[in-house]
C-alpha cells in the first residue's frame, strides 16, 4: 500500500511540474483586431438545433469585421425546423444576405454525420475563396469582436489552427460538480503549451471554435481525410501539425456553449458517446486507463482514510498526537507514511484543480470531490466501451457509429 500512495504522490507531482503546466488553466485569447481583411467564411453544421440556432446565428451575422465574412448554415437533415429558423432570422436582419444555407444531402456511408456536413460546406464557393473558415458549433454564441480577434491571433502568429475551449454551460447542479473536470481533464490529455509548441506531436482542438487557414485545409484535403471521426477537433489539429502547420489552443471567454446538461445522466452520455473512442476501441488502453485513473483519482483518498483510521484506532489514551507523530512517529510506520503519502496526492490534485475551478466560478471545495468525479468518469469510459460493443456507441442525434476501418483511415 506504501508504494502505491507514494506512486500516486510522485504521478501528481509530474503532473504538476513537468506536463505542460496544464492546470493554469491558460492562456486566454485577448480582443484585438486584425493586420489586414481577411476573407473569411463560417460554416456551421447544424442538425436539429433549433433551441439555439438564432442565437448562435445572430451573433455571427453581427460580428464587427472589417473584411468579408461569410455564413454558411448547413442543415444536416433537421426535423425540427432549424433551416426555416435561419432563413427567417436572415430575412429579418439587414445583413441576412450573408447568410448561405445549404440543406445537407444524405449521411454517405463511412462519415461521421458532422463532418459530411462540414465536407458540403467547405465545398461552397464562397469556402472555397475564403482565406480563413471557422469552423463552429451550432449551440455556440460569439461575441461581437470574436471573428476579428481569431483572425488578429492568426495572422500575427502565422497560425494555421486557432482553436479556444469555449466557456461551457456551468449552471445547474450537475453542470458545476462535472463540467470543469471536464475541462480540467481535457487540459491534461492536451497540455495548451504543448499543443502550440512544434517540437510536440500533441495536438488539441475544442470543436466550438476551429479558425482554419484555407491553405492548410487543401493540404489536407479537408476533412475528407478524417470523414470517419467521431473526435474531429483533435483529428483534424493532428492533420495540420502533421503536415507542418502551426496550431494553437486557449480558452474563450468571448464564445459560450448554449447546451444545457441538466442532470447526470446528460453528463454521462455526453461521455460515454466517445470516450472509448478516444481509446481507438483498444481492450488494453481501456485497461491502462481504468489502472491509471484509479491510481491518480481513487487511490490516495481510499489510502489516505483507510490509513487514518487504522491510526486513529491504534492510538491509546495518551491524547492527541502532532501530526507528524500521528503519521510518521510512534505507531505510524507503514500505515503512518501511506495516509501522508494519499493525503499529499489528494491535496494536490485538488490544488492543481483550483484555477479551473475559479474560470467557472464554483466553489474550491470541489478540488476535495475531485476523486469522486474522477470515479464518475472513470465509470462513464467503462460504459462507453459497453456501448460499442453492443453495436450502440457513438449514438448521437438518432445516429449511431459503430467501429469503421478502412484502408485509408486513420486513428486520432
Amino acid at each position: 500500500m506504501i508504494f502505491i500512495a507514494s506512486l500516486s504522490f510522485a504521478a501528481w507531482v509530474y503532473l504538476a511540474l513537468f506536463h505542460g503546466l496544464f492546470w493554469r488553466s491558460k492562456p486566454v485569447l485577448e480582443m484585438c483586431k486584425p493586420i489586414g481583411k481577411a476573407k473569411v467564411a463560417v460554416v456551421v453544421p447544424a442538425r436539429d438545433e433549433a433551441a439555439s440556432i438564432e442565437r448562435c446565428l445572430r451573433s455571427l451575422l453581427t460580428q464587427n469585421y472589417a473584411g468579408e465574412l461569410a455564413i454558411i448554415l448547413v442543415d444536416d437533415n433537421s426535423t425540427d425546423g432549424t433551416a426555416q429558423l435561419a432563413s427567417a432570422l436572415a430575412a429579418s436582419l439587414d445583413n441576412g444576405a450573408q447568410l448561405a444555407i445549404i440543406n445537407g444531402k444524405p449521411l454517405e456511408p463511412g462519415w461521421s454525420g458532422k463532418l459530411w456536413a462540414v465536407d458540403q460546406g467547405l465545398a461552397h464557393p464562397l469556402a472555397a475563396a475564403a482565406d480563413y473558415v471557422l469552423l463552429t458549433d451550432a449551440d455556440i454564441e460569439h461575441a461581437p469582436d470574436h471573428v476579428s480577434t481569431l483572425v488578429a491571433k492568426a495572422e500575427a502568429d502565422g497560425l494555421d489552427l486557432v482553436s479556444e475551449m469555449v466557456r461551457l454551460n456551468c449552471a445547474t447542479f450537475a453542470e458545476r460538480a462535472l463540467i470543469p473536470a471536464f475541462v480540467f481533464f481535457f487540459q491534461m490529455l492536451y497540455p495548451f503549451a504543448w499543443t502550440a509548441d512544434p517540437r510536440k506531436r500533441t495536438a488539441g482542438a475544442a470543436g466550438g471554435t476551429m479558425l482554419v487557414a484555407r491553405a492548410a485545409l487543401s493540404r489536407i484535403d479537408g476533412v475528407r481525410c478524417i470523414r470517419h471521426q467521431l473526435i474531429d477537433d483533435c483529428a483534424l489539429a493532428k492533420e495540420i501539425k502533421s503536415s507542418g502547420g502551426r496550431i494553437w489552443i486557449g480558452h474563450s471567454e468571448h464564445a459560450v456553449s448554449l447546451r444545457v446538461y441538466p442532470s447526470w445522466r446528460e453528463v454521462w452520455n455526453m461521455i460515454a458517446r466517445t470516450a472509448y473512442v478516444q481509446l481507438n476501441h483498444s481492450p488494453l488502453l481501456l485497461a491502462g486507463s481504468v489502472l491509471g485513473m484509479g491510481l491518480l483519482y481513487v487511490a490516495p483518498p481510499v489510502l489516505a482514510l483507510k490509513g487514518a483510521s487504522h491510526l486513529l484506532l491504534s492510538q491509546d489514551s495518551a491524547g492527541a498526537p502532532s501530526l507528524t507523530t500521528f503519521f510518521v512517529g510512534k505507531g505510524g510506520g507503514e500505515e503512518g507514511i501511506t495516509a501522508l503519502a494519499g493525503f499529499s496526492a489528494w491535496l494536490l490534485m485538488a490544488a492543481l484543480f483550483q484555477p479551473t475551478l475559479r474560470r467557472y466560478r464554483v466553489s474550491p471545495l470541489w478540488g476535495l470531490v475531485l476523486p469522486a468525479i474522477g470515479l464518475f468518469y472513470l465509470c462513464a469510459t467503462v460504459a462507453s466501451a459497453f456501448r460499442h460493443y453492443a453495436g450502440r456507441g457513438g449514438g448521437w442525434k438518432n445516429r449511431v457509429y459503430p467501429e469503421q476501418r478502412g484502408p485509408d483511415q486513420r486513428g486520432a
